[in-house]
């Protein structure tokens, strides 16, 4: 076959060109940018265990980081107590509290969360990286957890013991019974 043959068969007519372009530009057409993925369900707002006026008072702190010595930092939280560490109603329904290295106080809420949880952190979702989770509180001891674990390998777990109120003296410590003298 010839050169000029060739050309002549791979050569597109006019009208051949206009439906390849045509084609194209409607491939085109029905490319559609990818669509973002849905944004994550917002978690419902629930109640928390507690109300911030429970918790308001002072507290005697300390913290642990093995379980085993829970009770010795109770004891050790409660002897805090002449230098308490106040918690105190913010002005807008919140409990002033200090985040993670932070050292001003700032007001900070009680978020509800699933499963009955009650955190402390900023307003936001439940369980945020700022929070700490309420183990535990009946009123005297409150238990407390920083969900950041970095900042929980630090800080350990925070043991707050309420203390009696200002100005009164603190629970005498149980001591022996003096011995009888000889006479």
């Amino acid at each position: 076959m010839s050169r000029r043959r060739l050309a002549r068969r791979l050569a597109l007519s006019p009208v051949s060109l206009a439906l390849f372009a045509a084609l194209a530009l409607a491939g085109c057409a029905s490319t559609r940018e990818p669509e973002a993925p849905p944004a994550p369900a917002p978690i419902p707002s629930l109640p928390p265990a507690y109300q911030p006026a429970e918790i308001v008072g002072r507290y005697g702190l300390a913290a642990y980081h093995k379980p085993e010595d829970q009770a010795r930092t109770e004891a050790a939280a409660a002897g805090q107590c002449r230098q308490p560490y106040v918690i105190s109603m913010g002005p807008t329904g919140g409990v002033i509290m200090h985040l993670a290295d932070q050292a001003t106080p700032e007001e900070l809420r009680l978020k509800g969360g699933p499963g009955g949880k009650t955190y402390i952190g900023p307003a936001g979702e439940p369980g945020g990286i700022q929070d700490r989770e309420i183990i535990s509180f009946d009123g005297r001891v409150m238990i407390t957890r920083w969900i950041d674990p970095e900042v929980q390998g630090r800080y350990g777990t925070s043991v707050y013991v309420r203390c009696g109120a200002e100005g009164t003296k603190p629970r005498p410590r149980a001591t022996a019974k003096p011995k009888p003298k000889r006479t």
